[in-house]
C-alpha cells in the first residue's frame, strides 16, 4: 500500500507541475516527497473542489490516495478553515525562486503542511520559521514538522512577531488590508521576497510580490501575481481599507 500512496503522490507532484506551470524541480519535487495525509489526521476526509468552494465533500474512504488531488482539506469546517489548493501554492512558491539553504518565514503555517513543502525546497541547509496564532494548531504542527529539523514552530501573532533573524522570503497565509512593517523591516536587505494576499471583506483579493531592492534598503518593488481567496489574517484587517481594495480590484 504504501508503494501506491508514494506512486500516487508523485503523479500529484507531476500533474501540478502542468497545472501550476512549475519551473522549480525543486517546488516539484517538494510535492512529491510530503506526505500530505501525516497533516490531517485519519480519514475519511472533508474536502473543497476549487471548481465548487460552496460545499464540502467527504472523500469515500480513508484511502491517502484521495489527498493526492488539486483540492483543499478541511481543518476546521466551522471556520472555513482549510489547507489550500496545491497548484496556487505551488505556483506562488514557483514565483518566489526559493533555493537551498534560505530562510523563509511562514505566517499561518496551519497544521504544518505547507511549511513541510518549504522546508524540502530549502532543504537541511535552510531554515523555515513557521508562525500560527492559535496555540493548538501550532502544537499540531510541531508535531507534524517533527521529521524537518530546519522547520520550527512558533505560537504567536503572524502580523506582529519578529523573527530572530533575517528573512530571504515572507510568505503570509492568510488575508490582509494592510502591511505589517515588522514583514517589511525583516526582509533580507539584498532582494528579501514577501509573498502577501490583499483581500477584501468577502476574502478575495490578489497576491503581491514586495521585493527589497538591495541597492536601497527601504526601496520596494511590488508586482501582481495572480487571484485569490483566503482567510482574513487576525491584526491585517482595516474596514476602511477593504472597501478601497473592493473598489480597486473591481
Amino acid at each position: 500500500m504504501s508503494d501506491l500512496i508514494e506512486e500516487a503522490r508523485r503523479h500529484y507532484a507531476e500533474e501540478l507541475r502542468f497545472t501550476a506551470r512549475l519551473g522549480s524541480r525543486a517546488v516539484i519535487d517538494a510535492f512529491a516527497t510530503v506526505p500530505r495525509e501525516r497533516f490531517f489526521g485519519p480519514g475519511p476526509w472533508r474536502v473543497l473542489s476549487p471548481m465548487a468552494l460552496g460545499e464540502y465533500l467527504t472523500t469515500e474512504d480513508a484511502d491517502p490516495r484521495d489527498l493526492y488531488h488539486d483540492v483543499l482539506i478541511a481543518i476546521d469546517e466551522k471556520r472555513r478553515l482549510n489547507n489550500g489548493q496545491p497548484s496556487l501554492w505551488a505556483r506562488m512558491y514557483d514565483n518566489l525562486d526559493l533555493s537551498d539553504g534560505v530562510h523563509v518565514v511562514h505566517v499561518g503555517a496551519g497544521t504544518g503542511y505547507y511549511s513541510a513543502i518549504l522546508a524540502e525546497i530549502v532543504g537541511r541547509a535552510g531554515r523555515v520559521t513557521a508562525i500560527e496564532i492559535d496555540p493548538a494548531l501550532a502544537a499540531l504542527a510541531a508535531s507534524n514538522l517533527d521529521g524537518w529539523p530546519q522547520a520550527t514552530v512558533i505560537a504567536a501573532d503572524g502580523f506582529a512577531f519578529r523573527p530572530d533573524r533575517p528573512a530571504d522570503a515572507i510568505i503570509v497565509n492568510a488575508g490582509v488590508t494592510l502591511l505589517s512593517s515588522v514583514w517589511l523591516d525583516t526582509l533580507s536587505a539584498e532582494g528579501g521576497r514577501l509573498l502577501v494576499p490583499l483581500t477584501n471583506a468577502e476574502w478575495w483579493g490578489c497576491f503581491v510580490i514586495i521585493t527589497r531592492l538591495g541597492k536601497n534598503p527601504d526601496t520596494y518593488r511590488a508586482r501582481f501575481a495572480g487571484r485569490v481567496g483566503v482567510i482574513p489574517c487576525v491584526g491585517g484587517r482595516d474596514p476602511a481599507a477593504e472597501e478601497r481594495l473592493k473598489a480597486a480590484l473591481a
